[in-house]
């Protein structure tokens, strides 16, 4: 059965997460807080020349194909997952192209390429663009218009693609807006905040962090609960609300390298909180996991 391969960051149930994030902001109250993928598959043996010699296999059509591939990659077999892949994208199989330009992109069982990646992403922009995905299949274009988005963001030398940060920002908008996603949504934000291919605008930034940030984002949330806490969302500080986004941040972070900088405003604001602001934000916190439960 062909399933739909999603991201899926595994978390807590709501309950937990109440009593571990108010356990955090508790014991920082009393000054004790605590700061703080290469895909691995087994290789198959190697293969005999005769074998390597053979032709491909041949597929009854792109869907077989691509289910071929899938279980070739779970099974890790990646040699034999991409042949299958590649035969399904070019037979335009929209899940092919995801996956290998997710494959490509990540390292994942083959050498990074951002070419390719970027080749396979923007057919899938291409695609989407002219019709309507399926509900199984918005994810998956949301991540693709996102994924162009970056590239033309910082450029692709390999394949001659320069900077471009007026079409990255089109292509977040419509990612955002179009399908909510909480990515683009953020991209959105740092280019109004860096004014970078648009007018900088603290005030839309805070708006575009604060859609991301209600859907758990915690980059989104890091960010929108700096932007508060030293009044710099458009408004006069929130001290408190800003912390209570910080901390919902800092606990999804965890212990992750990437996320370093989440940990780094987190402790700076707990340092500077007031007790009325810990306090405060206690408060907020539990009315916040209260209402998601």
């Amino acid at each position: 059965m062909i399933v739909f391969l999603q991201a899926i960051a595994s978390t807590v149930g709501p309950r937990g997460r109440r009593g571990t994030l108010l356990l955090a902001l508790g014991c920082a109250t009393v000054g004790s807080l605590a700061a703080g993928r290469a895909a691995a598959f087994d290789a198959s043996e190697p293969r005999s020349i005769a074998a390597a010699t053979q032709p491909l296999t041949m597929f009854k059509d792109p869907r077989a194909a691509l289910a071929a591939g899938l279980e070739s990659y779970h099974a890790g077999n990646t040699k034999k997952s991409v042949e299958a892949l590649r035969y399904a994208a070019d037979g335009g199989e929209s899940l092919a192209q995801w996956k290998l330009g997710r494959m490509y992109a990540d390292g994942d069982g083959v050498a990074r390429d951002d070419a390719k990646a970027y080749s396979y992403f923007a057919k899938l922009v291409d695609h989407f663009a002219d019709d309507e995905p399926s509900p199984r299949e918005r994810l998956m274009a949301a991540g693709a218009f996102v994924a162009v988005g970056v590239y033309y963001l910082e450029g692709i030398a390999a394949a001659k693609i320069m900077p471009d940060a007026g079409r990255a920002f089109d292509l977040f908008r419509y990612a955002a807006t179009y399908f909510g996603n909480a990515d683009a949504q953020y991209n959105l934000a740092r280019m109004y905040l860096d004014g970078n291919g648009v007018s900088k605008d603290a005030r839309q930034a805070a708006n575009w962090l604060d859609l991301a940030a209600r859907k758990g984002h915690a980059p989104s949330q890091a960010l929108l609960g700096h932007l508060m806490f030293n009044g710099e969302a458009g408004g006069p500080p929130q001290r408190a609300r800003g912390l209570m986004y910080l901390t919902l941040a800092r606990e999804a972070a965890g212990d992750r390298p990437t996320d370093q900088w989440i940990v780094e405003l987190h402790s700076r604001a707990l340092a500077r909180a007031s007790e009325l602001d810990r306090k405060s934000a206690v408060a907020m916190l539990e009315y916040y996991l209260t209402r998601r439960d």
